[in-house]
């Protein structure tokens, strides 16, 4: 990125489409174009809005490994992470990308200051590496902004991108770093026994004092949260928007040649409202 300061969105889609392509061929399966075409917008919204930091990466996708460590029950575990590193004068940062909800991000900067200070330990005493600065980049626009964007507006998708900043400050202490490891083993005990199931749609249904649910602050950040039984009944249940695209897939009628509905976005007008908005 930083070798090509002017980068045109052209290129952007270019590059969009052969890692596409990659990924296909190396996995085999493909994308609706509904789908596909949703992914690339939201590449291009977090493109304009994060450019000046994705043109500033000196390192990307460097790989951090802790490995030769070892679970209560004596099972070897190793913990691996990718980050993206940017060095600018007299300052290095530490970048992790999640594709997690922002609001999420920001109410729980606990949980990964400690997957943060593993990290940092890797890089600065494994590595040898300075390190001033670390934050989380949660890459899904929010709502605010997808609404605008469906809604086709130029000057309100301007306003919302403007508003939008996915990059969260977390603070790292090396010091904590033990015990975060051992959390990590713990889990890695409880997943090898078998000692995992989800919760129940009545965690789900819980608030916390912003009046937020379980469902929304934690399931929304799992990508496989529509194959979870407790999730697909609270998806029913309070109407999740995004359920409606997983429905006919778990709510399919017994005659199979009966005709399923299915949402079809109407990603022309979301382009044609991204062309006039270009210069967020």
């Amino acid at each position: 990125m930083k070798d090509s300061p002017s980068m045109t969105e052209r290129d952007l889609k270019d590059m969009f489409e052969q890692n596409f392509e990659h990924l296909r061929a190396e996995n085999g399966h493909s994308l609706s174009p509904e789908v596909r075409e949703a992914a690339w917008q939201q590449v291009r919204l977090y493109w304009s809005r994060l450019r000046h930091i994705a043109e500033a990466v000196t390192d990307t996708e460097v790989e951090l490994s802790l490995p030769n460590q070892k679970t209560p029950k004596g099972r070897p575990f190793c913990i691996e992470g990718v980050v993206d590193i940017v060095r600018e004068s007299d300052r290095v940062t530490m970048y992790d990308i999640k594709t997690h909800d922002l609001d999420f991000v920001r109410s729980n900067r606990e949980f990964y200051e400690d997957q943060l200070n593993v990290y940092a330990h890797i890089w600065q005493q494994l590595r040898g590496q300075r390190l001033d600065e670390a934050a989380i980049i949660a890459t899904p626009p929010p709502d605010k902004v997808l609404d605008a964007v469906r809604a086709g507006d130029p000057a309100r998708i301007q306003a919302a991108c403007r508003e939008w900043d996915p990059v969260v400050p977390i603070p790292f202490d090396a010091g904590k770093v033990k015990k975060t490891v051992d959390q990590f083993a713990r889990a890695v005990d409880a997943i090898e026994d078998h000692q995992f199931a989800p919760p129940g749609v009545e965690t789900l249904e819980q608030r916390n004092p912003d009046g937020r649910s379980f469902a929304h602050r934690v399931c929304r950040n799992c990508d496989v949260r529509f194959s979870c039984a407790s999730y697909r009944s609270y998806a029913r249940k309070y109407k999740d928007r995004n359920w409606r695209k997983f429905a006919a897939f778990y709510d399919a009628p017994a005659d199979e040649g009966e005709e399923q509905d299915r949402t079809e976005v109407s990603m022309g007008s979301v382009a044609s409202a991204m062309e006039a908005a270009e210069d967020l």
